[in-house]
């Protein structure tokens, strides 16, 4: 039994340490594999989400998640997919990671940009959502991941969503967020007092969220 749980230790800690040693081009290559079936399911859309993240708000088209450590903010065009909207990214030279997503005919990018406070914007958009986090260097590989997982996961349902163009339900008056642009090192609104860990904000359950 012993030998058992040192294996499954050994595991575990070589994985992470994997992790951490990948390149950037290395994580950001995981778009093109398989993603796991989703299990989040909204008005429109699904997703999948990975163990350890949690559900924490959500609105119609824009979510919370949060991990152990971060929160991360998720956002859906459902506009722009069903308009087949299409905008090119240019490489922006001063970010820390700037690359084009193109796979299997679905586009995006990843930008990951210092902050002053030595905290790390992460920008990673594909398949007509986004997904934004601060983190820590040390777990820019992780948070990369994670966000790539649930991204290419992201699956639509057209006639959903041809209804609800269709009765006018998405002209809704949220404020208006653009995932083809980036924020870079001048996020207006994400904070780091935003990413504080879990146990410091307040969890609203989520009835949609199967384990």
């Amino acid at each position: 039994m012993k030998k058992v749980l040192i294996i499954i230790c050994l595991l575990f800690i070589t994985g992470c340490s994997d992790i951490r040693k990948q390149s950037y081009d290395d994580i950001i290559n995981n778009i093109a594999t398989r993603a796991n079936k989703d299990n989040v399911y909204r008005t429109g859309y699904s997703y999948y989400l990975p163990r350890g993240m949690q559900v924490a708000d959500s609105t119609l088209y824009n979510e919370a998640i949060t991990d152990a450590r971060y929160k991360y903010y998720l956002y859906v065009d459902i506009v722009s997919y069903y308009k087949k909207v299409t905008k090119d990214y240019t490489i922006n030279n001063n970010a820390l990671v700037s690359k084009k997503l193109e796979y299997d005919g679905k586009f995006g990018y990843v930008e990951v940009n210092l902050l002053k406070n030595d905290k790390y914007l992460v920008e990673i958009m594909y398949n007509y959502a986004k997904i934004e986090v601060i983190v820590d260097k040390s777990n820019l590989n992780e948070a990369m991941l994670s966000i790539i997982n649930i991204l290419k996961s992201v699956e639509y349902n057209d006639s959903i969503i041809a209804n609800l163009m269709g009765d006018d339900v998405l002209n809704f008056s949220e404020e208006e967020f653009n995932i083809f642009n980036t924020k870079g090192s001048e996020s207006n609104y994400l904070t780091v007092d935003k990413n504080a860990s879990k146990e410091e904000d307040t969890k609203i359950p989520d009835p949609d969220l199967i384990n």
